[in-house]
């Protein structure tokens, strides 16, 4: 089982600091169905996985430029509520519903990553970043400024609100980091470059996980296997830094369609267990 743990945290450290968000999609299933929790502790635990995880990928992104501190930490913060909303309603929903919402999201975790591996969001008509050259290699444009950031009138408040409460909502919820919803709200929205976006996503992620993971302590305290949970974590925190220099090096599209592949048939084989026992 540890070496189960070991292998799981740094494939999940590996997807998060090199491509901002997709990896944490897999630690609930990873910890129900190899590790031997419950799908209510697996999420909780995910949590803190991902959260402590996150917050290391920050750093080794902001050391390398690709990190914007005030806007992540503003995503993030709007997206309190719904974690908060998202922690107390996954704990009334029964253990193979949350598995079964748990495999269509990661469905569509899936299609979203299909997605960015698209050009599509720096050609012309696609949010404030339409029309501009795309990024340099290895991100050096990650510290220039978005566009349309500026808080003010308009319809940016309410779609940065709109997509920080439903990542709050997907992190209280199914105890995941929500990057694939982050990154192309970041790029889409507030005109970030894909390696800015990344790095900032894991800012984003620590603040969602974090509020979610108080909710979850203050009502119902932290039933997780803290042995398992700290190989898990360490593994994951090493995968992370380890990711975080591998999206300066390797091509993010072929990260991205490995660990698009793997999600789909773990998605599938979360949905063949737990469908059966609704019917």
């Amino acid at each position: 089982m540890a070496a189960l743990a070991v292998a799981a945290g740094l494939m999940i450290g590996l997807s998060l600091g090199a491509l901002g968000g997709g990896g944490s999609i897999l630690a609930v299933p990873v910890m129900v169905y190899l590790l031997g929790q419950s799908p209510h502790q697996a999420t909780t635990a995910s949590l803190l996985v991902v959260g402590i995880a996150a917050s290391v990928g920050a750093v080794t992104h902001a050391k390398a430029g690709r990190v914007r501190l005030r806007e992540g930490a503003i995503f993030g913060i709007l997206g309190i509520a719904g974690s908060y909303l998202g922690s107390r309603a996954s704990a009334a929903v029964p253990a193979n519903a949350l598995l079964a919402g748990f495999g269509i999201l990661m469905l569509a975790v899936a299609a979203a990553m299909v997605a960015r591996r698209r050009p599509r969001w720096h050609s012309p008509g696609a949010g404030q970043g339409a029309g501009r050259e795309p990024p340099e290699p290895g991100g050096t444009r990650a510290s220039t400024p978005a566009r349309g950031w500026a808080l003010r009138g308009g319809q940016h408040p309410l779609l940065v609100a709109t997509a920080a409460t439903a990542v709050g909502l997907t992190t209280g919820f199914f105890g995941v980091g929500g990057g694939f919803v982050v990154v192309p709200a970041l790029v889409l929205i507030l005109g970030f470059d894909v390696p800015a976006a990344a790095g900032t996503s894991l800012v984003v992620i620590a603040i969602n996980s974090a509020a979610a993971l108080t909710t979850r302590a203050v009502r119902g305290g932290l039933p997780v296997n803290w042995a398992v949970i700290i190989g898990f974590t360490a593994a994951a925190v090493a995968g992370v830094v380890a990711g975080g220099r591998l999206a300066g090096m390797a091509s993010p599209q072929r990260l991205n369609a490995a660990f698009t592949t793997l999600i789909v048939a773990i998605a599938g084989y979360t949905l063949a267990r737990s469908l059966p026992a609704l019917a």
